[in-house]
Parts: structure tokens; C-alpha cells; sequence
């Protein structure tokens, strides 16, 4: 039966999905909708939903001439219902509100991140080891630390996961290699007991490249993109970018050494941050390159990743390497105004027929928008940034040099592509390192001098998007490798600088394309500050993959 009132305004369903200190509600109405019973519904709702913990009620608009915003303050937590299944779809920061408040509890949030690795590391090999007991267990004593008020601050609860290169204590460690199939270390690296000590929880390690060389894994499977199973990940931390992006743990660590993070957050469609060399110990950390490797957080967002990195950086006794230099607030900081920030594009890296077309237009377009967010934008020139494979010649001594044990006693069991590599770099001449080493130098001192000029340098993370797993030679892997990244990532692993890469668009194929963005050496912040500004504009970090 028609009433002839205006409709009133409509619920939708309530989710504590978006957090904020106090209760918002949004309401329409016009002086006929107060009269309507469903408007009286609606206060009654309102004053009801008072006694409900922190989430966000909104009210369809229905095109009324006016509204009211209701600010209705917390009076105290109740617990809400939440499906299970969702939860793997939480950012970190929005999970650590709901932990934190109660409303959802580190055990359920650990069991929903093990259904879903359940039901997809069949398909994408992310995970080499999965922790479930100890995972559960953690949870348990996680939620007494929350009953005895005892919080450890926002990745209280949180599930992460880790790059099978980190030391886990009592926990397999393989690098990737059915070698190290049985080796469990005794104690956890320094960047995973600090996971521990800010209140993380370890769902298991994950999937790499053997020793974190070679572009597919042999021994455990490679790893699939979630964006589409018959295409890689990237390499090294491949697992890292598949396990984030299929949302089988909140936020992940690799380790970058020429651009092993952010190679699969470029195509993972992740936030990938490779910290300034040193930021960041590397004490427990099975070696790759000892001169370049660091560990980075993998995310899908800004914010999770800034909330990462917070939790790992800092001053290590342990690892000489690491600088005594004050940590800030990443994500605090956190700031998308970019009015007056000077970007530059690197033209070296971005006009060059290594870079796809579809991958450089997305690139400039990012581009655009952050000009258009008041950013100054011009072209920068580093011409020996297109000599950065020179990161090849550096790695074919430092490599061999962490293995020789094994390379003499045990080179059967290495995979066949990495025990010709191996073979081959372990009569790389001395002569031959050393100007490496001198371009090294010399590229860093270009960078650098190009970042006095700017903030930040701006260009693709990778020449293309994500390729299809396929069984190639070592050498023609390390070929396409350096294609690939067109010495993109390795320019600010060879100048030791802090580097994000963030997802700028789709290609024709629906396969993500990441923006890397370069800063000078322990300017994270404001790498992350850019980084945020575009995402916080843009929606490409809402896309979801279409596996699970």
C-alpha cells in the first residue's frame, strides 16, 4: 500500500569495516520524511546503535534537499558479529581497530587468514611452510595480553608472513633450496622478533627463488600470481607478493637486494618498500649480496606498509651495517599533500624501448595526477641509470661467495640453472668487480646529485607487467631480468636509497602496473608521503584479484 510520503531513508547493512572515534551517521531528510514511520525507524536505530563499539553506519542519501549529520559519541565496546570470511579483506590499520577494540579477536582473525591459505596455496604456492599450530597458539596468548589490558600497539593480533629467508626460530628455514629443506634455526632473525615484540603473529613462510637468484623455483614450485595463476609473481620474494596479494596475511616482508620486493608488488599490484641499506638489520637474514641485500615490508596499502616498516627498523648491535638513526613515525606522518613537492622523471628509465608502451603511459599519467595535486613535475636526466645492470657483475662474486661450502660439497643438490650460474660466477675476475664496484660509485654519486635538484625520482618498477611462468636458462633469465627492470630497481639499490613502488593502472590484460618512487637515503617518509598522495586519489589499491 502507497503511504503518498516520500520514501524514507534507507539502512544499509552496518560493517566495521572503516573505523573512526566516534559513531557518524549520515541521514537525508525533507519535512515529509519526518513524518514517515520509517524516519522515526531511523532515530530509533540511531539512538540504539549507541551502545555499539567503533564502526561506520551511513544512510543511503535519497536526493532530499537537506541533511543532518548525527555525531553520536562512544559510550561503550560491545562486541559486533563479523563474518569470518571477511576479515582477510581488512587493511592492517582497520584489523589493529577492531583487535584493539575487541571486535574482532587475533584467534579468529589467525583462523581466517589459514582458511584462506587453505583454500589457495594449492593454486599459488605461496606458502612454503605454514605455521598453523604456533600461528594459533600465538592468537591464544595474544588475547590474554589483551585481557590482562596488556596492548602492544597496532600490529597487536596482526597475521603476517615472512620470506623463507629469514631466520624463524624453531620454524624451517629453506632459502628456497631443498638443501635447507630440514634446517630450523634456533633463533629468530632481529626484523622477526621485532614482528614479535610490536604484537605480530607468523602464519608461516613463504615461497622465493632458489637463494633468491634464479626468476622460477624448481624445488618447491613457483609461485602464481593471483591476478592470474599462469604468471609469475616476481622474484626473489615471490611468495611475499602472492601470498599479500591474494590476501593469505595481512602484510608480509621480503627482501630486496636489486628489486626483490618490489618487483612483485610491481606485479602483484602491492606496495613494495625497499628501506635505505642499513635502515633495517639484516641479522639473521640468509645472504643473497651482502653489499646490497635489505629487508622491506610487502602491503596493500600505504598505510600497512608505513605501519610495517615501523615495527622492523632501527638500530641493530647485531648488524654493524645498521645506522644509529632515530626512527620516525612512518605512519603518523603520513601526509597526501604533495603541494610543492619536487618530482622528478627519470627519462633514462621511461622514454626507452624496454618499457612497454601500456606500462609508460600509465606511468605518465601517475604523473599527471600527482601534478595536478600540486606536485612540481619535470624531467630529470641520469644517463648511466640505463648502465644499472652492472648490479649483475657485483652479484656474480658476492653470490657464490655465501655458498662456497656448498658449491664444493653438495653442487648436485643446487638446482641445475643456479649450479651453472654459480660455476660460471665463481671465475668472474677480481678486475671485474672491482669496476663494478667503481660504477657503482660513480651511478650512486649521479643519483644522488639528480635527488639535490628534487624530492623524489619517479618511474616504472618494472619494464613490463607480470610474464608467464616459463622454464628459461639461468643466463637467458638473468637477460630478461635486467630487460625487465630495465635498470629501473637496481638504480636505487645501487645507490643504497629508500624505494616504493605502488600500482598505477591495469594493462589490457587486467595485470597490475607498478609506479616506483625514489628518494634520497632515510627519506622513507617522504618516498611514502607521494606514494600515499596518489594512492589516497586514485583506486587502483581497492581492486581485488579475481582468484578467491
Amino acid at each position: 500500500m502507497e503511504s503518498g510520503l516520500a520514501p524514507g531513508p534507507k539502512l544499509i547493512r552496518f560493517t566495521p569495516t572503516f573505523i573512526t572515534n566516534s559513531l557518524l551517521f549520515e541521514v537525508e531528510i525533507t519535512a515529509e520524511t519526518q513524518r514517515s514511520p520509517s524516519y522515526l525507524f531511523c532515530l530509533i536505530s540511531l539512538c540504539s546503535l549507541r551502545l555499539c563499539g567503533d564502526f561506520t553506519a551511513t544512510v543511503l542519501r535519497q536526493k532530499f534537499p537537506r541533511r543532518i549529520l548525527c555525531d553520536v559519541p562512544k559510550l561503550f565496546v560491545k562486541r559486533l558479529s563479523m563474518d569470518k570470511a571477511d576479515i582477510p579483506f581488512l587493511t592492517v590499520a582497520q584489523l589493529s581497530e577492531l583487535i584493539k577494540n575487541r571486535t574482532v579477536s587475533p584467534v579468529e582473525a589467525v583462523e581466517a587468514y589459514l582458511d584462506r591459505i587453505d583454500s589457495l596455496n594449492g593454486t599459488l604456492y605461496a606458502y612454503l611452510t605454514v605455521c598453523r599450530e604456533e600461528a594459533l597458539q600465538a592468537a591464544r596468548e595474544s588475547e590474554q595480553a589483551l585481557d590482562r589490558a596488556e596492548y602492544r600497539g597496532p600490529m597487536h593480533g596482526i597475521p603476517v608472513a615472512v620470506k623463507d629467508q629469514i631466520n624463524t626460530a624453531g620454524i624451517r628455514t629453506t632459502t628456497g633450496t631443498p638443501i635447507f629443506k630440514d634446517f630450523v634455526p634456533g633463533e629468530d632473525a632481529t626484523v622477526m622478533a621485532n614482528l614479535k615484540s610490536a604484537g605480530a603473529i607468523l602464519l608461516g613462510k613463504l615461497n622465493m627463488t632458489e637463494f633468491g637468484t634464479t626468476s622460477l623455483s624448481h624445488a618447491f614450485d613457483t609461485a602464481r600470481n593471483p591476478w592470474d595463476p599462469s604468471r609469475f609473481t616476481g622474484g626473489s620474494s615471490s611468495g611475499s607478493g602472492g601470498a599479500t596479494a591474494a590476501f593469505m596475511c595481512a602484510t608480509s616482508l621480503g627482501e630486496d637486494t636489486g628489486g626483490s620486493v618490489r618487483g612483485p608488488a610491481a606485479w602483484c599490484g602491492l606496495v613494495g618498500l625497499r628501506p635505505t641499506w642499513g635502515r633495517v638489520s639484516r641479522y639473521g637474514l640468509r645472504p643473497g649480496m651482502w653489499s646490497m641485500d635489505t629487508v622491506g615490508p610487502i602491503s596493500r596499502t600505504v598505510e600497512d606498509c608505513a605501519l610495517t616498516l615501523q615495527a622492523i627498523a632501527g638500530r641493530d648491535p647485531n648488524d654493524s651495517y645498521t645506522w644509529d638513526v632515530p626512527v620516525p613515525d612512518y605512519r603518523g606522518a603520513l601526509n597526501a599533500d604533495v603541494r610543492g613537492t619536487k618530482i622528478g622523471i627519470l627519462k633514462e628509465l621511461l622514454h626507452t624501448d624496454m618499457v612497454d608502451p601500456e606500462v609508460r603511459d600509465a606511468v605518465s599519467r601517475a604523473a599527471n595526477s600527482l601534478a595536478e595535486l600540486g606536485a612540481e613535475v619535470e624531467e630529470v636526466s641520469i644517463p648511466l641509470a640505463s648502465h644499472s645492470n652492472t648490479i649483475s657483475t657485483i652479484l656474480r662474486v658476492e653470490a657464490p661467495t655465501n655458498y662456497r661450502d656448498l658449491i664444493r660439497n653438495r653442487l648436485q643438490e643446487i638446482e641445475h640453472d643456479n649450479r651453472i650460474a654459480y660455476l660460471t660466477w665463481s671465475i668472474t675476475p677480481a678486475l671485474a668487480y672491482y669496476k663494478g664496484l667503481k660504477l657503482r660509485a660513480l651511478l650512486r654519486e649521479h643519483v644522488l646529485e639528480a635527488l639535490n635538484g628534487v624530492d623524489v625520482l619517479l618511474m616504472p618498477t618494472m619494464g613490463v607487467a607480470a610474464p608467464k611462468v616459463e622454464p628459461d636458462p639461468v643466463i637467458d633469465s638473468i637477460e630478461k631480468t635486467n630487460r625487465n627492470r630495465a635498470g629501473m630497481t637496481t638504480t636505487f639499490s645501487l645507490a643504497s636509497s629508500p624505494a616504493v613502488s605502488i600500482n598505477c593502472g591495469f594493462t589490457s590484460e587486467n595485470l597490475p602496473i607498478g609506479l616506483q618512487i625514489g628518494g634520497k637515503p632515510f627519506a622513507e617518509q617522504t618516498v611514502l608521503n607521494v606514494a600515499y598522495a596518489y594512492e589516497q586519489n586514485t583506486d587502483w589499491h581497492n581492486r581485488r584479484p579475481p582468484i578467491g
